[in-house]
């Protein structure tokens, strides 16, 4: 339990601070804070709660979408993502996910260039900040609109370019579980010291909804303690996140559904 993290998206229905008073009692070591769950609130009076409840901050849920045909937006996105970087100081979390983005107004590698692009102008904001930027692979379902990183590969490539050590990835297993590569890119992270994340939750068979039918683990078909045997065979150390999006298990008993994560982290990860 002690490298545990629950994401606050993962118990949707409980405010930041319902869910750090119950991590914190069901022994759950670790936080990752969406930024919706920030709203209305003081940031840095938000940090020293969840500090208060012997809570390690993981990360800040999400920057990124930096791909736009409009110049504009593409703007708008360094100033919404600087943004995110002062919330992530502000509340003591040491890096922000990026949920890269994707126009599909434009090619696939006019994208990629666009999120580069982006990242390199962030750079000197984050340093400032002492915060690190995670480059987030996204499953190639979601392309489209969500993410033109949509391999480990790809992100590994993008970060390598980058060459920073401001810069990082995160493996998520529903992303990635389906990649014949990703044992040997996982690998690649370890030799560029560069993982800084790793999400875990499960693809159910069938899946009911692409974006809001995410399974436990043990629930569906990705072998979760297998690709953790690799993380950390890579060097990874950090906490175990459990990021799931799913609408039957928000509509339940949140105590309920805590009590099961705790068990599926415990037997199947």
């Amino acid at each position: 339990m002690n490298r545990l993290c629950v994401h606050t998206i993962t118990t949707k229905p409980w405010s930041i601070e319902e869910a750090a008073e119950n991590f914190a009692k069901a022994g759950v070591s670790g936080i990752t804070v969406w930024r919706d769950a920030l709203d209305g609130r003081n940031v840095q009076q938000t940090g020293e709660m969840l500090r208060q409840h012997q809570l390690e901050i993981v990360s800040l849920c999400r920057g990124g979408f930096f791909p736009s045909t409009s110049a504009k937006k593409r703007e708008e996105a360094i100033v919404d993502n600087k943004k995110a970087i002062d919330t992530a100081a502000a509340l003591g979390a040491p890096m922000v996910v990026l949920v890269c983005g994707a126009d599909p107004g434009q090619p696939l590698s006019t994208s990629r260039k666009q999120i580069q692009e982006g990242i390199e102008k962030l750079l000197p904001h984050a340093e400032a900040n002492n915060v690190k930027l995670t480059i987030e692979p996204l499953h190639p379902m979601y392309a489209d609109t969500r993410s033109a990183i949509n391999t480990l590969a790809q992100a590994n490539d993008m970060a390598e370019s980058i060459s920073s050590k401001w810069v990082g990835i995160a493996v998520d297993v529903y992303h990635l579980w389906w990649d014949d590569l990703l044992q040997s890119e996982i690998m690649r992270c370890g030799r560029n010291d560069n993982l800084y994340a790793f999400h875990i939750c499960d693809w159910k068979s069938p899946t009911e909804d692409m974006l809001l039918d995410r399974g436990l683990m043990g629930e569906g078909c990705i072998n979760v303690p297998e690709i953790r045997g690799w993380v950390e065979e890579a060097g990874f150390e950090g906490q175990i996140e459990v990021e799931i999006f799913s609408n039957r298990y928000w509509e339940m008993d949140q105590h309920q559904f805590l009590d099961q994560i705790i068990k599926a982290y415990q037997n199947h990860s």
